[in-house]
């Protein structure tokens, strides 16, 4: 998730549309960063306090909170039939892919459509729209991302 160097590869407009049933975003390798209302709304849902869920399920340090990594999957929320807390998912989980590393290159975005079978399905999504996603993410982890520059 951390930014790299961008290329000019701009698109006008990208398309995308989630798979029913595809789970493949949920099962790369990688970490899950929370927010602190990520972290408060998914112990509700769990009926945890958010300390007992940040004790069971986060790693955290004086500057991030991600979800711990099981041993035996990519995600401690991840079952045969999906999400278990779908309704409820972390921010980084619900904007994929419209992170700013795909949606502000080309490149990175169709190199997507290696693993991600949404990526050039559905209706056509205006850049403007997909930029306005992506910012979302910057607003969630403003350490991981620099401000965009129109």
């Amino acid at each position: 998730m951390p930014s790299k160097q961008r290329s000019n590869n701009k698109a006008k407009t990208l398309r995308f549309e989630c798979q029913s049933g595809c789970t493949k975003c949920c099962d790369r390798q990688g970490f899950v960063y929370l927010t602190e209302q990520d972290s408060q709304r998914i112990a509700a849902h769990l009926g945890l306090t958010t300390k007992k869920f940040e004790e069971r399920y986060v790693y955290r340090t004086a500057h991030i909170r991600r979800l711990r990594i099981p041993r035996e999957s990519q995600c401690h929320f991840l079952t045969e039939s999906g999400c278990s807390i779908h309704t409820v998912k972390p921010v980084q989980c619900g904007l994929f892919p419209f992170w700013p590393e795909y949606v502000e290159d080309l490149t990175e975005w169709r190199a997507l459509a290696d693993w991600c079978p949404g990526i050039g399905e559905g209706e056509l999504i205006q850049i403007t729209a997909a930029l306005q996603e992506s910012d979302k993410m910057r607003t969630a982890y403003p350490g991981f991302y620099p401000k965009r520059s129109c």
